[in-house]
C-alpha cells in the first residue's frame, strides 16, 4: 500500500521536563551530536540543563525555548535516521522555529540562537507580574473575543493560542486576564484559569520583543523550505524564505492559530500526525480537534522505536 502523507508536529513551551533528550543522545549518535551542537552554538552547556536539570532553570523562557527546540530536533533527526519523513510541518509557537529546521529553511545552530534571544525578548519585554496568560476552556473563539473585549478596560486582553475547540489560552495586562477569567465564568465557559506563565505571550505587549528579534531574523539566512510549513499567525502553509521570516516575527504578537492550521492540514489529506519531541500535548490537543486522526510520539527511545514500528507495518 502507499503511504498516505504525514505531517510532523513540534511542541512549544510548557512540554519541557528534566530529563529530556537523555535516553535519546545517549542511545543515538545523531541526538548526542545534535545536544553538543547547541552547546556549542550557545556556549554553556545546554545538554546537561535538559538531562539533569535544576528544573527552575530550565523554566526560564531564554533556557526553556532552545531546550525544546534542540529536543526536537534530536528527535526529528532520529526518525530521519530511521527513513520516517514527513509531507508537512508545523511547530507550536517556539516550535514553528524547529519546523524549520525540519524544513531546512534554517541552520540547527541559528535557530538554537535565535530561539534563546527570543526567550530573552519576551521575557524582558513586560515587567514580571505585569502580564498574565489564562486557559478557557469549553468556549468557542467568538465567545471568549467578545470576553476580551469586554474584560480590556483599555488594557491589553487576547486571544494568544487557539488550540482546540475546548481550549483557548488568552493574554495581556494581568488585571485585565483576571477580570476575562471571572467573565468567561459568568458566561458560561466550563474552566477559566490562570497559568503559571512568566510572561503574556503572544499578544500586543510583546512588541518590544518583536523589534528586537526582527534584528535577529534579518542576520541569519533563509533557504526556500523543502517541505511546506504550516505558520502558526496566518494558518496557512508557506513555502519560500521571506514569508517564512515574516511569518516566524509576525508570530511574537499574533495568536497561534493551532487549531486552524490541524485542520488545514486534515484537508490536506492528513491522517497520521507525529509529535516529535518531549510531551504529548499536541497528540492531546489532536484529540479535541478530530478524534478520527492518528497522532503519534516521537520522544524517547520507546515512543521513537513504536512510531517506527507502526510505519513499516502500514508500508508491509
Amino acid at each position: 500500500m502507499t503511504q498516505s502523507p504525514i505531517a510532523f508536529l513540534f511542541p512549544g513551551q510548557g512540554s519541557q521536563a528534566v530529563g529530556m533528550g537523555k535516553e535519546l543522545a545517549e542511545k543515538y549518535p545523531i541526538a548526542r551530536q545534535t545536544f553538543e551542537e547547541a552547546d556549542a552554538a550557545l556556549g554553556y552547556k545546554l545538554s546537561q540543563l535538559c538531562f539533569e536539570g535544576p528544573e527552575e532553570k530550565l523554566r526560564m523562557t531564554e533556557i526553556t525555548q532552545p531546550a525544546i527546540l534542540t529536543a526536537s530536533v534530536a528527535a526529528w533527526r532520529v526518525l530521519n535516521e530511521k527513513g520516517i519523513t514527513a509531507n508537512f510541518v508545523a511547530g507550536h509557537s517556539l516550535g514553528e522555529c524547529s519546523a524549520h529546521v525540519a524544513a531546512g529553511t534554517i541552520t540547527f545552530a541559528d535557530a538554537v540562537r535565535t530561539v534563546r534571544n527570543r526567550g530573552k525578548y519576551m521575557q524582558e519585554a513586560v515587567p514580571v507580574g505585569v502580564g498574565a496568560m489564562a486557559a478557557i476552556l469549553g468556549m468557542d473563539l467568538e465567545k471568549v473575543t467578545a470576553v476580551c473585549s469586554d474584560a480590556s478596560q483599555g488594557e491589553v486582553c487576547e486571544p494568544a493560542n487557539i488550540n482546540s475547540p475546548e481550549q483557548i489560552v488568552i493574554s495581556g495586562h494581568a488585571s485585565a486576564v483576571e477580570r476575562a477569567t471571572k467573565l468567561a465564568d459568568e458566561r458560561g465557559a466550563k474552566r477559566a484559569k490562570l497559568l503559571p506563565v512568566s510572561a503574556p505571550f503572544h499578544c500586543s505587549l510583546m512588541k518590544p520583543a518583536q523589534e528586537r528579534l526582527a534584528n535577529d531574523l534579518r542576520s541569519i539566512k533563509f533557504q526556500t523550505p523543502g517541505i511546506p510549513v504550516v505558520c502558526n499567525v496566518d494558518a496557512a502553509s508557506v513555502e519560500d524564505a521571506e514569508r517564512s521570516r515574516d511569518a516566524l516575527l509576525r508570530q511574537v504578537t499574533g495568536s497561534v492559530k493551532w487549531e486552524q492550521s490541524m485542520r488545514l492540514l486534515i484537508s490536506k489529506g492528513i491522517q497520521t500526525f507525529v509529535e516529535v519531541g518531549q510531551g504529548k500535548v499536541l497528540c492531546g490537543l489532536m484529540r479535541q480537534i478530530d478524534r478520527s486522526k492518528t497522532c503519534l510520539n516521537a520522544g524517547d527511545e520507546a515512543s521513537i522505536e513504536k512510531t517506527v514500528e507502526q510505519f513499516t507495518q502500514a508500508k508491509a
